[in-house]
């Protein structure tokens, strides 16, 4: 990989160190650095863009191996603009590039992309952390009490480090330095880069006014566990941007130490989008807007109406289902995508992973509905039953969970996971011992799944219904009695179950409510409700109802 360093001279005659990486004649990709950092921040970016791209990263004035202003009025956001204009003029003098900023790197890129003067200068720009300073005063006005608050509790360090003399003493010390690698993760800063850059905050409070828009197309990576800017006011910038895209990354403020691979992938989508490589999704009236459903048992029953629920909202639906037919109609009823997949299937299960990722998308949400019900005592259960019950059941959420969180992981911007077990996870029966044993096991597997992902921000949500009107019944199995007997239980259970007056509509509404509240358990029905209450606080009342006869 060529790599060489430069010396850039800035206007008002500081030498800027320089760090070049790639071929002459790739698409230019400037990557800035924030505060207390140097161009090291982007080491673990650069490699996986040089391949495409001609990279290149700088130490901003004060920082590494570039000089530091004498005075205070040198370290003003304009001058920081004017040196990455000097910056572009000796790389880039003749073609716009791709901004890539982070932290104060950040606030001096939208500086730049704001003004109309440069407009040309730039294709793109991906910010990381780091908001326009009159986007904060419009934030400040504008933005509801509750985000304000939040962000006011952030930023308390803006306000510490116009403190004299404590700031620098704990810098050098190494008392701050020590503390901000620890919490964070990340090499300890520089101690002379840090008191330097402490006038970035001094030399610029209460700067930037106006509406500062741009033309520019901009995208937002905004980290989850950011712990000094609220994705709030970072999606703020979305109307001082007429192409703006939002995205939320699992991670914290340094995300280009932490997830580089995240930061170099969604620098190059943003780059195939303004270049017509490829389409970007773009922010509808809806949070469900272009987000990717996928739903197995999507053919009827719940898994119909929950990629409807979704579609309603401008999510795009793929609807799997083990028979083709009934997946092709809940696609066509929601404008979707349809897969046919036995989910007990592992083989066939990575098979349609990689094909939805590949040909619609990683999923935003996965709906691991599909299932099947065993109805009969226990002794009458054959392991053939058994086996059929689990491959489907428990397996089939193993599978969909373990293939689409490993992408939604990889990926890197979070997701939810949503397993349909039942209220027979927490209700003991003499007559659906496997059917309640798979649902208990789903049940277990989404709590553990939930303390393993959250880290990721994928979020797992277990559906425990009671009774509803689908067609569970109609295919179910029973075992220890004759071919006739068990086709009249399954004609009965089938009725019973269909006059059951709950609408599948409020099933879809409960799951959409539950992923976007990030809830644990969605329990529906009266039945599910009380049976979930008693088992916590009377489970002997459960134990004894399951004596009941079993019905005939």
């Amino acid at each position: 990989m060529r790599s060489e360093a430069r010396t850039v001279r800035t206007p008002d005659g500081l030498d800027l160190a320089v760090h070049v990486t790639g071929q002459e004649g790739a698409p230019v990709v400037v990557a800035v650095h924030g505060y207390p950092d140097d161009h090291t921040v982007w080491d673990g970016v650069v490699p996986l863009l040089a391949d495409t791209f001609r990279v290149v990263t700088y130490d901003v004035r004060g920082a590494g191996a570039s000089q530091a202003p004498a005075e205070r009025e040198g370290y003003r956001v304009e001058r920081l603009t004017a040196d990455l204009v000097a910056v572009l003029d000796a790389v880039a003098p003749d073609r716009p590039v791709h901004l890539l900023a982070h932290d104060w790197g950040s606030i001096q890129g939208w500086e730049a992309v704001t003004d109309p003067a440069l407009r040309a200068r730039f294709a793109s720009y991906t910010s990381i952390s780091g908001p326009c300073l009159a986007h904060i005063g419009a934030f400040g006005r504008s933005a509801r009490l509750r985000d304000r608050l939040r962000q006011l509790g952030r930023s308390w360090y803006v306000g510490f480090f116009q403190l004299p003399v404590l700031p620098e003493l704990l810098w050098r010390s190494g008392l701050a330095g020590g503390l901000v690698a620890r919490r964070e993760g990340i090499p300890r800063p520089a101690a002379r880069d840090a008191v330097r850059g402490l006038e970035l905050y001094r030399a610029n409070l209460g700067r930037g006014g106006g509406e500062r828009r741009t033309e520019v197309p901009v995208q937002v990576l905004a980290p989850s566990g950011d712990r000094y800017v609220t994705p709030a006011l970072q999606a703020s910038a979305e109307r001082f941007a007429a192409d703006f895209r939002f995205r939320s990354v699992a991670g914290g403020h340094w995300l280009p130490r932490s997830r580089p691979e995240v930061v170099a992938r969604c620098v190059r989508e943003q780059v195939q989008a303004v270049t017509g490589q490829r389409t970007a999704p773009r922010p509808g009236p809806g949070r469900w807007t272009d987000r990717v459903v996928l739903v197995t048992g999507a053919g009827s029953g719940i898994g119909r109406a929950v990629a409807r629920g979704f579609a309603r909202r401008g999510a795009v639906v793929v609807a799997a289902d083990k028979e083709l037919s009934t997946a092709r109609q809940t696609a066509f009823e929601t404008g979707g995508h349809a897969y046919q997949v036995d989910v007990a299937d592992p083989d066939a299960m990575a098979t349609l992973a990689d094909r939805v990722c590949a040909e619609v998308g990683v999923p935003d949400v996965v709906v691991n509905n599909a299932g099947i019900a065993v109805s009969g005592p226990f002794l009458a259960h054959e392991p053939a039953d058994w086996r059929a019950i689990v491959d489907v059941n428990l397996m089939g959420v193993v599978h969909g969970c373990r293939l689409f969180a490993a992408r939604m992981r990889e990926r890197g911007e979070g997701g939810h996971l949503v397993n349909v077990a039942s209220a027979a996870a927490f209700t003991p029966t003499t007559f659906l011992p496997a059917y309640c044993t798979t649902k208990s096991a789903v049940l277990m597997l989404s709590e553990c799944l939930r303390a393993e992902l959250a880290g990721d921000d994928i979020g797992v949500t277990a559906l425990c219904p009671g009774f509803l009107p689908t067609d569970i019944g109609g295919s179910a199995r029973f075992v220890g009695v004759d071919a006739a007997t068990a086709a009249e239980r399954r004609r009965s259970t089938d009725r019973l179950l269909k006059r059951r007056p709950y609408s599948l509509d409020k099933v879809a509404d409960a799951v959409v409510a539950a992923v976007e509240a990030n809830r644990p358990i969605q329990l529906l029905t009266v039945e599910s409700r009380a049976a979930y209450a008693l088992s916590k606080v009377a489970p002997g009342a459960l134990r004894r109802l399951a004596r009941l006869p079993l019905p005939s």
